[in-house]
């Protein structure tokens, strides 16, 4: 009787550790037109139009002629050089991207070098080019 029940108890101990053992593996969807490392690259970039705009602003705001154009920038000329892990995973990132400014129909102006933060803060900026 002993035995039955010690036997009953490994039993159940085995089928607890293995229920309870199973890995869950998530698929992403990804509901884009792009591939996904294109798509999180996209997202990335969107997200953080609020500080790109302000570097821009801030590098041309002693340019006149920068300032009668109405420079803009699109995220899909937008190339992403760097994402530099500041604390750990899961943490703050810093990310430097090479951005374009442009006038009218994509025009080009320039080229900026931008850093800014995943807390959606910039933290530099840096002209390199304006188009002749």
């Amino acid at each position: 009787m002993i035995l039955t029940k010690k036997l009953a108890v490994m039993l159940m101990i085995g089928m607890f550790s293995v229920v309870t053992n199973t890995s869950v593996n998530a698929k992403t969807i990804n509901e884009a037109d792009t591939e996904l490392c294109e798509t999180l690259k996209m997202a990335l970039i969107s997200s953080n139009r609020k500080p790109i705009d302000k570097a821009i602003t801030e590098i041309y705001k002693d340019d006149k002629k920068a300032q009668a154009l109405g420079l803009s920038w699109a995220g899909f000329e937008t190339e992403l050089l760097k994402i530099k892990q500041v604390y750990g995973i899961g943490g703050l990132y810093e990310i430097t991207l090479k951005v374009y400014p442009y006038y009218r129909a994509h025009i080009g102006y320039g080229e900026d070098e931008v850093v800014i933060n995943t807390s959606v803060e910039l933290i530099s900026y840096k002209h390199l080019k304006t188009y002749p």
